[in-house]
């Protein structure tokens, strides 16, 4: 019989200041198993006091302190984790999380994952780019690891035109790229020539935000603090959950919670949650 697996993740924007603004309140109404955390700007021991003993922390620094930072939290411990990727020069710590949980005799694979934010044409840029890179090289290598994986956090990239509200005035800005766009193409494309979304050769992982949305705009899971950009829906999709077809046929249900309000928000990003059956 098959067992419900509910994943969610969320970038808190330092996870200090979410628990100050009622994250905590969320986390327990969630039903969330594993939760996928980006930017948590905190130590462990902030981490393991704030969500609580109940939960099995895996948490990764990044190199320069209060700045990025990924984790993993679930219900059930880890078998296995891995934080190394790229290439031995490459400084990817606080961006690169990886676990295998035991799901009733099924393991599956998760990945707690944040991509640089980048700025066209600067180094910043190019530390992305390099980020991307050990991306596209790592994905073949987890689903040969593990058929059922799933990678998602902020990925900081809008794929295509649906994912920003306003992208014709952004396709010089870092985040909407072309050079950016082309390596979802990539990871998006299918195995063959007939496959999902783009119809383009790829590595064939499935984007479940897109495969349960459909073609709408949206659904967006970050808004600019400025303006009225959260009230208006100005937003843009750069939260994903990304599965191998594997574990795709296992999701049962995608959801973007949004909040009730701009003065609700705990984050600038809304959670990602999605359900499975495995």
């Amino acid at each position: 019989m098959a067992s419900p697996l509910r994943i969610a993740t969320i970038n808190v924007n330092g996870i200090r200041a979410a628990y100050r603004k009622g994250m905590g309140d969320w986390v327990k109404k969630s039903g969330a198993d594993i939760l996928a955390i980006q930017e948590v700007r905190a130590s462990t021991d902030d981490l393991s006091a704030l969500l609580g003993e109940e939960w099995d922390i895996l948490h990764d620094e990044a190199t320069a302190k209060g700045r990025a930072g990924v984790a993993l939290a679930s219900r059930r411990k880890a078998e296995i984790h891995r934080v190394t990727f790229g290439d031995e020069d490459f400084d990817s710590a606080g961006r690169w999380l990886e676990a295998d949980y035991d799901v009733d005799g099924t393991v599956v694979t998760v990945v707690s994952t944040y991509v640089h934010s980048g700025e066209a044409g600067t180094p910043k840029q190019t530390e992305k780019y390099k980020f991307l890179d050990a991306l596209l090289k790592r994905l073949p290598e987890l689903r040969e690891h593990n058929p059922l994986s799933v990678f998602m956090g902020d990925l900081n990239v809008g794929h295509r035109t649906l994912d920003i509200k306003n992208w014709k005035g952004n396709v010089k800005r870092a985040g909407f790229l072309p050079e950016e766009r082309k390596y979802f193409d990539k990871i998006f494309g299918a195995e063959d020539e007939d496959g999902y979304n783009t119809g383009k050769a790829g590595l064939g992982w499935i984007d479940l935000g897109r495969k349960f949305a459909g073609e709408v705009d949206g659904p967006y899971t970050w808004w600019s603090n400025r303006g009225q950009a959260f009230d208006n829906d100005t937003g843009w999709r750069i939260d994903y959950q990304v599965a191998t077809p594997e574990l795709a046929a296992k999701a049962t249900r995608y959801h973007v919670d949004r909040y009730p309000s701009y003065d609700a928000r705990w984050s600038d990003h809304a959670p990602v949650v999605v359900d499975y059956q495995i």
